[in-house]
């Protein structure tokens, strides 16, 4: 019976590890398509989300079999709980790719030299994303206190590029369009680096069994 749990688990494991790429993909192609104004990219970042979506699904209903059929302890139930949480931020973080690249299909923001940071925090993000999944994979209590400490790094880029855009404003209000559309994006990238921070809190639970409220 406890070999077919590990095997279960190591399935849980693997589709996590596949939704986390899935995110990360859908995050690539969001800020690549604002970068070189790509359509086709744009449309496959909101594709992905729909597979996110259909991940989502599939760990749900495997967690609830484990919960259901194996009838797991204390330390295998904080994990399972925690999947289960981490896939509904995992979720959001596809929407919020999904919403970039919608923003992409109707203004073209290619020229914008505020696109340097928002690659920056586009990537810290994904790295966040990454990693916090990696460290419920490793069950690594240091990695996920990594993830939560590097939210900094995403909360100084946001900091900046809202100074920029206040400089790009008051230098020529024409721009105000644009930098409303730049803002929004650096917000769900925001927000997405919130839901890494959210994963790695919960990978926090499953190995310590406390949970930052």
């Amino acid at each position: 019976m406890r070999n077919k749990f590990d095997l279960q688990l190591e399935e849980l494991n693997n589709d996590l590890i596949s939704m986390g790429a899935l995110c990360e993909t859908a995050i690539a192609n969001a800020v690549k398509a604002l970068n070189n104004n790509d359509m086709i990219l744009a449309e496959k970042a909101i594709i992905t989300e729909k597979e996110i979506d259909q991940k989502e699904k599939d760990i749900e209903t495997l967690c609830l079999k484990l919960l259901l059929q194996q009838q797991p302890v204390a330390k295998d139930l904080r994990l399972i709980s925690s999947a289960l949480k981490m896939i509904t931020d995992m979720e959001r973080i596809g929407d919020q790719a999904a919403d970039i690249a919608e923003i992409v299909t109707f203004i073209d923001l290619s020229e914008s030299k505020n696109n340097v940071h928002i690659s920056d925090m586009a990537e810290a993000t994904r790295k966040m994303v990454t990693e916090s999944i990696d460290a419920f994979v490793k069950r690594d209590l240091g990695l996920a206190h990594s993830v939560i400490g590097y939210d900094d790094v995403v909360d100084n880029l946001f900091t900046t590029i809202k100074k920029d855009l206040i400089e790009l404003i008051a230098s020529d209000i024409k721009y105000g369009e644009q930098a409303l559309d730049i803002l929004m994006i650096a917000k769900y990238l925001e927000r997405i680096g919130d839901h890494a921070v959210n994963i790695a809190e919960w990978v926090v639970f499953a190995i310590t069994g406390t949970h930052k409220e």
